[in-house]
């Protein structure tokens, strides 16, 4: 009891993670659009049959990471393809503030059709009216199932916040972004940071750090995230040039419910990414490597790990 109560007065004196650390960089927003009525536009999506304050919460947790993902493809045109649209936060900015033209994407576990559509509650942002999107998407499971998509199909493919649910193969799916992607296409990939801020401090403080079981299956948790640098190698093995590469928070930092900055603020390196998320633009301009890398794979024929 003691120690919480020392703890709650420490947060209340201490300067916050973001106060001492670059942990957000500017928000990108569209032209004459504030981030109050980005933000209020987004608050009102909501997939019909979803719970409405699980969604209401997810956004308010997440809004800045949908808005990150968004300035990275501000600027792109042509046909994309966007993995793991639901619940389409993200969707609703790409359809709303860019020039690409969607194909969309869901996994919802064993499904007997291959095409589903998701209608989606929102509000208007000019008129402020409810408005029913009706989103077709292709179901399909992206790490066991070739993607049904024609080789060079697609000028853009998001990958967000799924690389970390992966079980199997990470590469074997890359593999298929790549082949759907033009050559010198565009991947944009977002994935939490194993090595965040948050994370540092909870080891210090004897904490765990890895995902709870979730409700919803063993792909809803996390089963393995990444370093920045980890991301760089995986990629370049794959065949993307990174162009973009940086991490961000996204809600509230929690660090100092751990520990203090003082702490460990003399441990983290100039360079160091802290940020809750790794948001990275690439280019499918490299040639894939051949093999496994063995530092994140183990168990596998030799010949097969490089």
């Amino acid at each position: 009891m003691l120690r919480r109560v020392w703890n709650k007065l420490r947060r209340l004196v201490e300067p916050r993670p973001e106060q001492v650390f670059a942990l957000r960089p500017p928000l990108p927003l569209p032209a004459g659009i504030s981030e109050e009525r980005l933000f209020a536009l987004l608050d009102s999506v909501r997939p019909k049959g979803a719970p409405a304050e699980e969604m209401a919460r997810y956004c308010r947790h997440d809004f800045r990471r949908f808005v990150y993902t968004w300035g990275l493809a501000r600027e792109l045109t042509g046909q994309a393809l966007e993995l793991g649209a639901n619940p389409y936060f993200t969707t609703m900015l790409l359809n709303r503030f860019t020039g690409l033209q969607l194909t969309l994407a869901n996994y919802f576990g064993p499904h007997p059709e291959k095409i589903g559509v998701q209608e989606v509650v929102c509000r208007d942002l000019d008129t402020q009216q409810p408005a029913t999107v009706r989103f077709s998407f292709h179901h399909f499971n992206a790490e066991m199932e070739a993607f049904p998509f024609a080789d060079a199909a697609f000028d853009v493919v998001f990958f967000c916040e799924i690389l970390e649910h992966l079980q199997h193969d990470p590469l074997a799916v890359l593999a298929q972004i790549k082949r759907v992607l033009r050559p010198d296409g565009v991947l944009i990939l977002t994935t939490p940071n194993v090595a965040r801020l948050e994370n540092r401090a909870r080891l210090l403080a004897g904490e765990n750090t890895y995902d709870p079981y979730s409700g919803y299956g063993p792909y809803g948790r996390h089963n393995r995230e990444y370093t920045g640098d980890e991301l760089r190698q995986l990629l370049a093995h794959a065949g993307f040039a990174i162009q973009t590469c940086f991490s961000a928070d996204v809600h509230e930092n929690l660090a100092n419910h751990y520990c203090a900055p003082a702490q460990y603020q003399s441990a983290i390196k100039s360079g160091d990414e802290l940020g809750q998320y790794h948001f990275v633009k690439a280019r499918n301009s490299l040639p894939a490597q051949r093999g496994r890398p063995a530092w994140l794979y183990r168990s596998w024929h030799d010949a097969d790990l490089t």
